[in-house]
């Protein structure tokens, strides 16, 4: 009975690394409004898109898990260093990768910030619904 139901068979092939930066893209375009509703900036650089999209991605689920090594990796750390007032308006934060001493040198994310960084008009955040 089942088997009768079935009209048609998709398949999906696995994501280039070129195609999940892009998801990643998608997904910290969010934090990114976030922040600016903040009157920060976030910018994740390039080596941070491809350990995120590393940690994210799994060949057989796809990009499903990658929302959930955003928010482990960047939204969680992000948003406790922001409760205890390490970044403040007028900043960018910059998320990077680097080594970890501590972990046999396995990568890790990190964050910094840069001064300087000009919130967008309210007309553009309004627009975007956060």
């Amino acid at each position: 009975e089942f088997l009768n139901r079935i009209d048609d068979v998709i398949v999906f092939h696995e994501l280039s690394q070129a195609e999940v930066i892009q998801i990643v893209d998608l997904m910290i375009e969010r934090v990114t409004t976030q922040m600016a509703a903040q009157g920060m900036g976030l910018e994740v650089t390039p080596a941070a898109k491809v350990f995120l999209g590393e940690r994210g991605y799994d060949p057989t689920l796809g990009a499903r898990p990658l929302r959930r090594a955003i928010q482990r990796l960047v939204e969680d750390p992000l948003s406790e260093r922001l409760l205890w007032k390490e970044f403040r308006a007028g900043q960018t934060i910059v998320v990077d990768v680097e080594p970890d001493p501590d972990d046999d040198g396995q990568l890790h994310a990190v964050f910094r910030a840069v001064e300087g960084f000009t919130p967008p008009p309210i007309e553009e955040l309004a627009a975007t619904g956060d």
